[in-house]
């Protein structure tokens, strides 16, 4: 059960400063509990001790960056299942999805475990003519300094996990905002923090307003931003100065399904069921365009259809749920209303059911307008499109045709067309033989065009987090 209330974290100590913030059980609408908001003096404060933690967080030693991850991977691991249900109700994910993104937790943080003690550096050759004999040249990498995170509501473990595991194996201190929809999760990670020799002021999670997090985007004692969240990601880097900025701001996904998928049709629409609908459509890579090949076109439209139908919305906790609700009635009634403007606009809807609240049924619709919001924008909601195509290169152009960039999936048995998808294909990533839903936690993740800029990913994170330092010795004449 949780918690009736939870303190937020300054400068490494919780703090009860109120029970200002209610969180909701997403599919009840009750209250689940209360959590302390941070208001922007506190903010600052956490400012200013992340600031001052920098050189005792760079002189931390890499084998003791290392303990304090795998202390939070023994701790998480025992407290798997309170971590599941905090994020079935915060989150309103189906609880097999919840202790999969608890898994993620894990993984995230075992592997910035083995990147805390092998960051890496290099030697240079600097004798390249005889003015520079003598010179030898070292890099190595350090410690930017103070970070602040910004963190959204869907993935409210493993999204926070990417930005607080790299910051801790890269020795940089950070002041972390999650979403205010759905913070428990990283206050449990706080709490697992502060059990562990962390600096002083070496962390600080703060759920707080979008305005007192302002001080995080301007401040210039703030070294790198890395925000996950929607287009205003954009606005925030504007804001931002002379900061390191990294930004995942989500996409349209589209996956190809080639007239030889590579393996039989129905492991591909299984796939694209998870992709398309996993934790209701609530991903920044969930499966949004799917374009088939004509030659399987309506095999695959009839197998898709009768699976999507299928599919089973109710209580999260239910181990037999799929559809979840989504993150309030607002979102669902947004998603409700694009389907019905592609529908005026003549799309067909295959399968589509009536909206409850923030119930929304799974939806699967083909010839939507390629001028409509469901086209060109992201949903994030449970609904995909189909769409046939009769050339290979066509259904390349058609994914790229997007403001959006994130990731594709390809369903090829050619391995000229995958090769052709991963030359063509205007995006971050190209996973062949899967959706674009698949991520693992150490492979660089990010976008391309309104997607996004910098990478993801723990090693990736820690080079952003991390700058080179060169050192040039000089051989004493003989």
């Amino acid at each position: 059960m949780l918690a009736k209330s939870y303190p937020y974290y300054l400068a490494n100590k919780p703090v009860a400063a109120n029970t200002d913030l209610v969180v909701l059980d997403k599919y009840s609408g009750k209250k689940a509990t209360r959590v302390a908001f941070a208001d922007r003096a506190t903010v600052r404060k956490a400012v200013v001790a992340a600031h001052k933690a920098r050189e005792a967080m760079a002189a931390f030693p890499p084998d003791a960056r290392r303990d304090v991850l795998e202390h939070c991977v023994r701790r998480f691991s025992e407290r798997s299942e309170e971590l599941a249900l905090a994020l079935c109700i915060e989150a309103g994910k189906p609880i097999h999805d919840s202790r999969g993104e608890v898994t993620r937790l894990i993984d995230t943080f075992r592997i910035a475990a083995g990147e805390a003690t092998r960051i890496d550096g290099e030697v240079l050759e600097l004798q390249i003519s005889k003015r520079t004999r003598g010179y030898r040249g070292m890099v190595k990498r350090v410690p930017v300094g103070a970070c602040a995170f910004i963190t959204p509501f869907n993935f409210p473990l493993n999204l926070v996990a990417h930005k607080v595991a790299p910051a801790i194996a890269a020795g940089c201190p950070f002041v972390l905002k999650p979403a205010a929809k759905t913070p428990i999760g990283a206050l449990i990670i706080g709490e697992v923090l502060a059990e562990t020799g962390l600096p002083k002021g070496a962390f600080s999670i703060l759920p707080c307003s979008n305005e007192d997090a302002g001080i995080l985007v301007e401040d210039e004692r703030i070294a790198l931003l890395s925000f996950t969240g929607g287009l205003v990601g954009w606005d925030l880097k504007a804001r931002a100065g002379r900061k390191k900025v990294v930004l995942e701001l989500g996409g349209n996904a589209a996956c190809i399904v080639d007239a030889d998928p590579g393996e039989p049709l129905d492991a591909v629409v299984e796939r694209l069921v998870f992709g398309a609908y996993y934790q209701s459509g609530q991903s920044c890579i969930g499966v949004q365009r799917i374009y088939a090949h004509a030659a399987i076109y309506d095999k695959l439209r009839k197998k898709l259809k009768a699976a999507v139908a299928k599919l089973r919305m109710g209580d999260p906790r239910d181990e037999k749920t799929f559809i979840g609700p989504m993150i309030d009635e607002d979102a669902a009634q947004r998603v409700d209303a694009w389907m019905d403007a592609a529908i005026a606009g003549g799309a067909k809807p295959l399968v589509r059911g009536k909206r409850k609240g923030n119930m929304l049924p799974a939806a699967l619709l083909e010839n939507v307008p390629r001028d409509s919001d469901l086209y060109r924008k992201e949903a994030f909601g449970p609904v995909a499109f189909l769409e046939a195509f009769d050339d290979f290169g066509e259904a390349i152009a058609r994914v790229n045709d997007s403001d959006f960039g994130l990731q594709a999936g390809v369903f090829t048995g050619e391995l000229s067309h995958a090769m052709q998808a991963w030359d063509g294909l205007e995006v971050g990533g190209v996973i062949v033989g899967d959706v674009p839903s698949f991520r693992v936690d150490n492979m660089p993740y990010g976008g391309v065009k309104l997607s996004g800029i910098g990478r993801e990913g723990v090693r990736s994170a820690i080079a952003d987090m991390t700058e080179p330092r060169l050192l040039v010795l000089r051989d004493p004449p003989r």
